[in-house]
């Protein structure tokens, strides 16, 4: 594998209507007999898929740098969560159950929780391998099929999941791969044989899918963006809590949904913090991200460079200061020259009213702003369209609990930022979307309940 930035890695064909037709129908035979498997069975499938990914880890991570530019160490936690997923829903998989119900005079009633059959996957550009990871292991753990259609910007490494899908015995089809863009994802929504849609992306885009699904009455998952804030009370570890803003704003090049890129920081430290952020920014190695000590690759594409440039220069025409990065960046290697590089940015001076604190980014850019009280940051803290995540520093357990109830924000984090367990749900309120990844809470989104009532005795007639 050779690092290229800028430079065509592979072509795939886009899916049409009549290949998105034979996708769909090629899960839908595979479905009847997924179905009719045991939940061990199929776990013992996931648990070898898994145990693939594991063993292969080193080649995805490669994979997965060049698919979308992000650091190889950051591509290897990516590929270790990949596989945890699976073996977590393989845990569940033959633990689902439904429940009997006694009724009066023998009677009785049960539930049976049944799988929805072919469901659509909607893939991001900035986690490829792990988002299918999360939307498949669930579905594919409840008995569904899924057709799965990467972002067109990373087309890849999906790929490979289905080959291993395929090496550890799922039937033939149960999870397809579909490659194209708007028109593709459309024939997808609209195919009357799709029996659910998961997507993860933009919040115009999951607008359309929602319009979409309406007409067809198709459960749907958004998991979409954010602007999320990131609390720090100045009774925190300040150390602490200068790695959690870190993690909260540069990791993936900052292309992460749940980013906390509004730091709010008490007064009291808002120098001392600001100064070592700074400082630490500064530090971050920008560069080729198959090198081991790279921390910050190539940004997705040249008009995401040019749109993530675009809010600094505004920042700055609205009065942000640039405390640091923010410009473009040219490694010293020449086969790197054409990457779509930059330098971590931190602004200061940041008002609720500018451009940069109010719409996502999508790219290494965090905002500082100072506050004063509890009460008027939790405040400032929810006065967004957006509610996927939040984060609160603080050595007062009793603030932490009370802030982050108070956040209208679906993923909550408490002197850590960025974490994310297989086994926790993750997912967003008002704009940032509705529905479940991870933990459970999945299995209620790609399965459904059927009701039982069985009678014992003789039929009462009212008539």
């Amino acid at each position: 594998f050779k690092m290229c930035p800028g430079r065509v890695i592979c072509k795939v064909l886009c899916s049409g209507e009549k290949e998105v037709d034979l996708a769909v129908q090629s899960a839908k035979a595979a479905f009847k007999i997924w179905s009719q498997m045991s939940g061990m069975e199929r776990s013992r499938v996931l648990l070898e898929a898994a145990r693939i990914i594991r063993e292969q880890r080193e080649e995805i991570a490669t994979l997965e740098t060049i698919n979308n530019g992000k650091s190889i160490f950051e591509a290897r936690v990516d590929i270790d969560i990949s596989w945890q997923c699976l073996e977590y829903y393989a845990g569940l998989a033959g633990s689902l159950a439904g429940e009997h119900i006694q009724l009066p005079g023998g009677s009785f009633g049960y539930t049976r929780r049944e799988p929805l059959g072919v469901c659509v996957g909607i893939g991001a550009w900035n986690y490829p391998f792990q988002i299918a990871c999360w939307k498949s292991a669930p579905a594919l753990a409840c008995g569904n099929a899924m057709v799965f259609k990467p972002s067109p910007f990373t087309p890849v490494s999906v790929v490979r999941l289905a080959e291993i899908f395929t090496e550890a015995g799922v039937p033939k089809g149960l999870f397809n791969v579909v490659q194209g863009g708007v028109a593709t994802g459309q024939f997808l929504c609209h195919h009357p044989d799709v029996a659910k849609i998961s997507f993860t992306g933009s919040v115009p885009t999951g607008i359309k899918i929602m319009e979409m699904a309406a007409k067809g009455i198709k459960p749907i998952t958004l998991e979409l963006g954010g602007k999320s804030p990131l609390i720090i009370f100045s009774d925190c570890a300040l150390e602490n809590a200068v790695n959690g803003a870190l993690m909260a704003n540069f990791l993936t090049q900052g292309e992460v949904c749940c980013n906390g890129t509004r730091v709010f920081v008490e007064r009291k430290i808002l120098d001392v913090f600001t100064k070592e952020v700074v400082k630490r920014t500064q530090k971050i190695k920008v560069g080729d991200p198959l090198l081991e000590d790279t921390r910050m690759g190539a940004l997705i594409n040249r008009p995401h460079l040019d749109r993530v440039q675009g809010f600094i220069k505004q920042a700055k025409e609205q009065g942000a200061q640039v405390l640091c990065g923010g410009d473009l960046y040219v490694p010293d290697d020449l086969k790197l020259k054409n990457g779509y590089y930059m330098r971590p940015c931190v602004l200061g001076n940041c008002t609720d009213d500018m451009t940069c604190v109010k719409e996502e980014i999508f790219g290494p850019v965090m905002s500082i702003l100072p506050f004063d009280t509890e009460e008027e940051v939790v405040e400032r803290a929810n006065n967004t369209k957006f509610g996927l995540a939040g984060g609160v520093f603080t050595r007062d357990i009793q603030k932490a609990h009370r802030v982050v109830a108070a956040l209208k924000a679906g993923m909550c984090f408490i002197n850590n930022y960025n974490i994310s367990p297989v086994e926790l749900p993750f997912g967003g309120y008002k704009a940032s979307g509705f529905g479940r990844e991870n933990g459970r809470a999945a299995i209620e989104y790609y399965s459904q309940l059927k009701t039982v009532c069985v009678e014992m005795g003789d039929v009462e007639s009212v008539f």
